[in-house]
């Protein structure tokens, strides 16, 4: 059983990261940001709570989360293990997650905050599928239109230049800590994440002594994250 943390400020590549070392693993991904998002699509009361945060750009409380997670996590659907993404996200808990669960290592994504602005704020979704897009890697093939269903393709609330900068603060003042008590456990690798993703998959792989990366997965993944994927 593997069980590992991966960590990296907003843009730096976490879910498509997660999402290939799960599909080739038989990891179950767990992404804090996938599963508010679902309660938000699902109207439900916690996701009315996240919207209004999300549109005032704001994060979601750490007590919040920290309910999220253990829930989650007490599905025990995670045979083969995990890969968590958005979590921990201060020092509390951190130390309860090295109490309670024997993990195998932390992925720390490293991107500059210039970087990070590029390419947050040339994200795009679409207002009737949800697919994601980003206007450097992913451009749609005719402009401001889905690929998928021909919807309009808009700005995420939070993707402003002051919501981002807010967030960027935050996330440095909880998240240092929290990679430097990890760091303390020898659990820490750091990856530069400016590389194309292959690139990152490559390296993560070799740092952790993990079966090679192979083209046809990321074919794989791409398939499971279009509307209707696994």
């Amino acid at each position: 059983m593997r069980k590992y943390v991966i960590m990296g400020v907003q843009g730096s590549g976490k879910g498509t990261q997660s999402a290939l070392l799960a599909a080739d693993l038989d990891l179950v991904h767990i992404s804090v940001g996938d599963i508010f998002r679902w309660h938000v699509k699902n109207h439900t009361k916690l996701g009315a709570q996240v919207r209004r945060l999300v549109a005032a750009g704001e994060l979601v409380g750490d007590d919040l989360v920290e309910d999220v997670v253990r829930d989650r996590l007490q599905l025990h659907d995670w045979n083969y293990g995990f890969v968590i993404d958005g979590f921990p996200r201060n020092r509390r808990q951190a130390e309860f997650f090295l109490e309670s669960y024997d993990i195998d290592g932390v992925i720390h994504l490293d991107l500059p905050d210039a970087e990070v602005r590029r390419r947050v704020l040339a994200r795009r979704l679409c207002s009737r599928c949800g697919m994601d897009y980003n206007l450097i890697a992913h451009r749609p093939e005719q402009e401001g239109r889905c690929d998928v269903c021909g919807g309009e393709l808009v700005s995420r609330a939070d993707d402003t230049p002051d919501a981002l900068a807010r967030r960027l603060t935050d996330y440095h003042s909880k998240i240092d800590p929290v990679l430097e008590l990890f760091r303390r456990k020898e659990y820490v690798m750091t990856i530069d994440a400016r590389a194309d993703k292959a690139t990152v998959q490559r390296t993560i792989r070799t740092r952790f002594n993990l079966p090679p990366y192979l083209p046809a997965q990321e074919e794989t993944v791409a398939l499971s994250e279009q509307p209707g994927g696994g």
